[in-house]
């Protein structure tokens, strides 16, 4: 009887055994099956927000879509708008062509005048460098206008100093005519009344009544010293106009008014 009890409890434990694997396995199944379905929610999810992410996207892109589809109409709006002001231009720039035309037919007639014209000033002057050449003329009528006023001052100066001392140079001449009588066969002398250093000639306040000719030769003094000799080239009654020797001159001496005049040689008169 007791053997019959151990093999019952024993088989009752056994089934036992085997009842609780079994269930064990099952619920491993069941557990797995439950993670695997969580994993694949959770991608389904993941999955969603994306395409919910896209379709706010395509929402976004369509609204912008409809912005730049409003944008191009009114721009075609415009340009037909536009359309008929340009039609109505293009009749007035063909005229406005047809002159040019004209005007260029014109140009090219200047610029082979202007090719003509700048053939004469050498063969470097291009049109490219004609503006420095119209430059350098410019500078050189610049520089001979400013030359000609210093000269016109010069002139007036000289005039007004020959005004001025008319009457001093009448009674000087008288004198030295009458010391000319007296001395008859000696020098002539006088003084200079004006220089021009740049074209080279001065003014002597003696003429054809001290018996100064252009064939007299003279001899400017200053100090008693000759610094040089003039050559008459126009003699006035009462002054002489005479060109200075410049070869004759010592280095660095300028001649000036107030420097004495006399003939190179005793007056044969």
């Amino acid at each position: 009887m007791k053997i019959i009890l151990y093999i019952v409890a024993i088989l009752a434990a056994g089934g036992a055994a085997f009842f609780s694997i079994n269930h064990s396995g099952k619920f491993k199944k069941v557990q797995q099956a439950r993670l695997e379905t969580i994993t694949e929610r959770k991608q389904i999810a993941s999955e969603a927000d994306t395409i919910e992410k896209q379709l706010k996207d395509l929402k976004s892109a369509l609204v912008a879509a409809g912005t730049k589809k409003e944008e191009v109409i009114q721009k075609l709006d415009a340009i037909k708008a536009a359309g008929a002001t340009v039609e109505r231009d293009v009749g007035g720039l063909e005229a406005t062509l047809q002159t040019q035309d004209d005007d260029f037919a014109e140009l090219n007639k200047a610029k082979e005048e202007l090719s003509r014209i700048m053939s004469g000033l050498g063969d470097d002057v291009t049109i490219e460098t004609l503006g420095d050449k119209i430059k350098e003329f410019g500078e050189s009528k610049k520089a001979q206008e400013t030359k000609l006023e210093e000269l016109e001052t010069l002139t007036t100066a000289a005039e007004k100093l020959l005004a001025t001392n008319r009457a001093e140079l009448d009674r000087q001449m008288k004198r030295d005519i009458e010391r000319t009588s007296r001395q008859g066969r000696g020098a002539m002398e006088s003084v200079v009344s004006a220089v021009n250093q740049d074209w080279g000639f001065l003014v002597i306040a003696a003429g054809s009544n001290s018996g100064f000719t252009p064939q007299t030769p003279l001899i400017v003094e200053r100090d008693g010293k000759a610094i040089g000799r003039v050559r008459p080239s126009s003699v006035e009654p009462t002054q002489t106009i005479a060109e200075i020797d410049l070869n004759t001159l010592a280095t660095g001496v300028r001649l000036q008014p107030g420097d004495r005049v006399i003939t190179a040689k005793p007056s044969s008169n």
